[in-house]
């Protein structure tokens, strides 16, 4: 017998894009003082994400399955379908990885290996309807010599971003924004990603701030020359702020308040919601702002002093809608009774 083990280093949920890590223990369970005629053998164990569709027919009026590709696997061969046994069609897989061949494992003995794969982009996000199911799992197939695969399913969430932004400055790419959504309601939070590792601007720091941004229409607006104040005005709700140099991929989350205004556009005046960005850019090309790794003798290493920088800006608007009067009411509780004596 061998027992084996899968554990994700960070939990089951992910974002379509993100690197899944998992690590594969294998062990004999049996003690250590049994004979060495009780030692274990595997031929082989691989591992590989899938999604599988599955529709309602009385719902959805979906094209047969591809015959070329079977759902089911004779226990003589050795090829590995991780979809072997599943419902529905496999829409979306990566590439099958090899973990170990020929292992022999003595009782009480284990080893453990790592598997690492980045969640395909391209595919819909973990949903389980009423019409249509996507499923997502990591599956793991091991193999004795003369026996039929045995596979172990692990079940994943995969959440989809469904707008991606790439940021950039006049000199290049600094990064790609990330959001789940555009619309939004009172009290919920708006979180979004910030990759930076594949930027050739170097991001030393990054503010993102959710603001309202009031405007009189054009046609009452006073005159500068006239005394008259701005025609626009912006309110900050929420504010975050990252030193970033050397961080691959953040995130952040801004809530909106329960006591704000939806937007909403009158004759006289709007109120519309953004995000704003701004951002600190190095103007050096491939800054590295590390320790040498290496060094002949002890040495102090300490940073530079200063670093030429640009700055920018970028707006990104988002809507924002009532929520229940109830629920709003909890954020500015008022009396529910008025009395005047005459």
């Amino acid at each position: 017998m061998i027992e084996v083990v899968a554990e994700l280093s960070r939990g089951p949920v992910f974002l379509a894009g993100e690197a899944l890590e998992c690590v594969v223990t294998v062990t004999n369970p049996l003690p250590p003082t049994a004979t060495s005629a009780s030692s274990e053998a595997l031929a082989w164990a691989s591992a590989q994400i899938h999604c599988q569709f599955h529709a309602s027919e009385s719902r959805v009026a979906v094209p047969p399955p591809d015959s070329s590709q079977p759902d089911a696997q004779p226990e003589s061969q050795t090829v590995f379908l991780p979809h072997r046994g599943e419902r529905g069609q496999c829409i979306l897989s990566t590439p099958p990885k090899i973990l170990f061949c020929d292992l022999r494992l003595d009782p009480g003995e284990s080893k453990s290996y790592s598997y690492s794969e980045v969640l395909p982009v391209e595919g819909p996000p973990s949903f389980r309807g009423q019409s249509v199911k996507y499923v997502y799992k990591l599956t793991i197939g091991c193999q004795r010599v003369n026996s039929p695969i045995t596979l172990l399913r692990v079940p994943l969430r995969v959440l989809v971003l469904t707008d991606l932004y790439n940021i950039s400055d006049g000199r290049g790419k600094v990064g790609t924004f990330g959001i789940f959504k555009s619309v939004y309601r009172l009290g919920e939070d708006v979180v979004g990603t910030l990759n930076l590792g594949e930027g050739t601007v170097a991001c030393l720091q990054f503010s993102v701030s959710l603001q309202t941004e009031e405007r009189v229409q054009p046609e009452y607006q006073r005159r500068r020359g006239a005394g008259g104040a701005p025609s626009v005005s912006h309110v900050t709700h929420a504010r975050h702020q990252e030193s970033c140099l050397h961080t691959t991929r953040t995130s952040f989350s801004l809530p909106i308040p329960l006591s704000s205004t939806p937007g909403f556009c009158t004759a006289i005046v709007s109120l519309k919601w953004r995000l704003h960005f701004e951002f600190v850019t190095s103007r050096e090309p491939g800054l590295v702002l590390l320790p040498p790794m290496e060094q002949p003798e002890p040495t102090t290493w300490t940073g530079p002093e200063q670093v030429p920088v640009d700055t920018f800006s970028w707006d990104l608007p988002i809507k924002v809608l009532p929520t229940s009067p109830m629920l709003a009411s909890y954020a500015a509780p008022g009396p529910s009774t008025s009395t005047i004596t005459i």
